[in-house]
């Protein structure tokens, strides 16, 4: 089959209110082409010029949300439920009717656009930035291009304005991870299935050249023709050959994509969700963090990771934020530095239950002036043999060590370890970074053949009401989640502490393949482990609990960390122990920011 352009570019003006341009074509400079959708406001002005939002990714520009994703789309804001709605990207009605242009491209491989399927590549990066000047330079353009979008629209922000194309005026990456590695493939050097999963689910059903697109409702069928199964096997990258197959970020995969937070010049509002735990709040907070944007913002929601988007209230963050920028209209502030506090905070006090967003929205909110915030007192809590987590040292000297099991059954022994506190006897507001320093070592088991070699790192920071019932918050899919989780693998414990972006509270792991250390069995390490960063005001009478586990805790969702080529029994099976003791200070670092609401 082919792959030279058919011209199916149509236009219509009459059936929506606004003009609807569907398969235009855009030539890339390796002489190859995507096609997008551009949706134009109406106007009577002649020649009218438009800021444009761009949108560039494999999941189908003309696959409705009605069919993406049919439960989401029943809860979605009824404003935004309309003919053109598309999974996690802008709705071309509403910013139409606001004076955009929306540009939705599919990426290379997918859709109607021909060529190698390879997700979150440097092609990937290429051929958006292309679009970006391509949007920028189209005679219905006023040559500002605003990015707007959730999750993979929002990954690929960071990467393409590190790059600077001609147009970009503004970026909002929502839910989006900045760290291809760190945030997204592999947490603290351990296989994250979630993209592979999201892969199969999303991406694969939407491949250039798969029949029968049309009849499952994922959009049209490919204009030039379907592929045979042995021509899309041949256009798309494998699993196998990605994340699976490149374990550190020295490997050609990472080191391909990998770019500087503070080549990012643009304005930027990166917004932050306290559930996403496993994929995207580390990113939006690190982006922020290090961008080089002189006007930056970052803001922080609660819910469903598919919800709040659209929401009224937040659609208009998002337009007054991007009117700013692309049409010069401020009615906030947002292009006058220090007139909006950069960092905007919503307080998780009370148990309102999960996936409740009537119940999230009594969740109070707070301004700040910078992240982290300036006045956070790090205050450790220090673990116990007997269970306990405490402000206080243990006063038992004696070696200890407490015991769970890496790949046992029942009869083995737990598969995890809590550490408990004791009620809190005043209200404490826990915003920011934490980091868990602990004492671990392996051991074989009794009659086992082999030395386990590694030790893997589960750790779970969870809330216990004053009755003692657990509470819960909003995961990515509404699933219940703790406050937050961390990892890592023992055999990348090696830190960088002359890396520009280490800190005490966020300690810098290169995850080269020259940092990996050995693992003895019965050697003690010391290791210190990042968790994400979190927000929960704990009132007084409640608890907290840290689980410390050798593989999956609860609240993971679709992003487990089980692939046995990347956790094989021969290489993590057995005894793993905590160590206490007077040479062993086992403590979680907690960032108490005082007057808490």
């Amino acid at each position: 089959m082919s792959t030279q352009a058919i011209d199916a570019h149509t236009i219509d003006t009459i059936s929506y209110p606004y003009i609807f341009e569907k398969n235009v074509s855009v030539p890339l400079k390796n002489g190859s082409f995507i096609r997008c959708n551009v949706y134009r406001p109406k106007t009577s002005v002649p020649d009218a010029k438009h800021p444009v939002l761009a949108t560039y990714g494999p999941y189908g520009k003309d696959v409705h949300y009605s069919h993406f994703n049919p439960p989401s789309y029943a809860e979605v804001n009824p404003d935004h439920k309309t003919e053109h709605s598309a999974w996690e990207t802008p709705t071309p009605s509403y910013w139409t009717q606001h004076g955009y242009a929306v540009v939705r491209a599919d990426e290379t491989g997918t859709g109607q656009s021909p060529g190698f399927l390879d997700t979150l590549s440097t092609a990937t990066i290429d051929a958006f930035y292309e679009l970006i000047e391509w949007a920028s330079e189209q005679t219905w353009s006023n040559g500002k291009v605003g990015l707007l979008g959730i999750s993979y629209f929002g990954a690929t922000q960071w990467q393409v304005a590190a790059r600077r194309p001609k147009g970009l005026a503004a970026i909002v990456p929502w839910e989006g991870f900045s760290d291809f590695y760190r945030d997204a493939c592999r947490h603290g050097g351990i296989l994250s299935n979630g993209l592979d999963t999201i892969w199969k689910r999303q991406v694969g059903p939407n491949q250039y050249g798969l029949a029968g697109r049309a009849a499952r409702n994922r959009g049209d069928d490919t204009i030039e023709g379907s592929l045979s199964a042995d021509e899309l096997a041949k256009n798309r990258a494998s699993s196998e050959d990605g994340p699976q197959k490149h374990r550190f970020r020295d490997s050609d995969r990472f080191a391909s994509v990998n770019f500087n937070l503070e080549d990012i010049q643009v304005p930027l509002l990166s917004v932050a969700n306290w559930g996403g735990i496993l994929l995207h709040l580390r990113g939006n907070v690190q982006g922020y963090i290090h961008a080089g944007s002189e006007l930056k913002y970052l803001r922080f929601i609660v819910g469903r990771h598919d919800l709040p988007f659209y929401y009224a209230e937040e659609v208009e963050i998002q337009r007054s934020f991007l009117d700013a920028f692309l049409l010069g209209q401020d009615r906030v502030g947002w292009s006058k530095k220090g007139a909006v506090p950069p960092v905007d905070l919503i307080l998780r006090k009370g148990n309102v239950g999960f996936n409740d967003p009537k119940a999230e929205s009594q969740f109070l909110r707070r301004k700040e002036n910078e992240w982290p915030i300036a006045r956070t007192q790090y205050t450790p809590m220090f673990l116990h043999p007997d269970g306990d987590l405490s402000w206080e040292k243990t006063t038992d000297l004696a070696p200890r060590k407490v015991e769970y099991q890496a790949f046992g059954d029942v009869n083995d022994g737990p598969a995890f370890v809590s550490f408990t506190s004791a009620p809190f006897d005043s209200e404490k507001e826990i915003t920011g970074h934490i980091v868990v320093q602990l004492n671990v070592s392996v051991s074989r088991r009794r009659w086992q053949s082999t030395n386990p070699t590694d030790i893997d790192l589960f750790l779970s920071l969870r809330h216990l009401s004053s009755t003692g019932d657990e509470v819960f918050y909003t995961g990515t899919a509404g699933d219940p989640a703790p406050v937050t989780k961390g990892f890592l693998r023992v055999s990348l414990r090696k830190t960088n502490p002359q890396h520009p972006h280490h800190r005490p509270w966020l300690p810098h792991r290169d995850y080269y393949s020259t940092d990996v250390l050995p693992v003895i069995p019965n050697e003690v390490y010391t290791v210190d482990v990042e968790l994400w960063p979190t927000n929960v005001v704990v009132q007084q009478g409640e608890r907290l609990v840290l689980d410390i586990g050798a593989s999956e805790l609860p609240g993971s969702g679709i992003f487990q960390h089980n692939d046995p080529s990347d956790r094989p029994e021969s290489v993590f099976q057995g005894n793993n122990h905590v160590h206490f003791g007077p040479n062993y200070d086992n403590f979680i670092s907690l960032p108490i920011i005082p007057n808490s609401t």
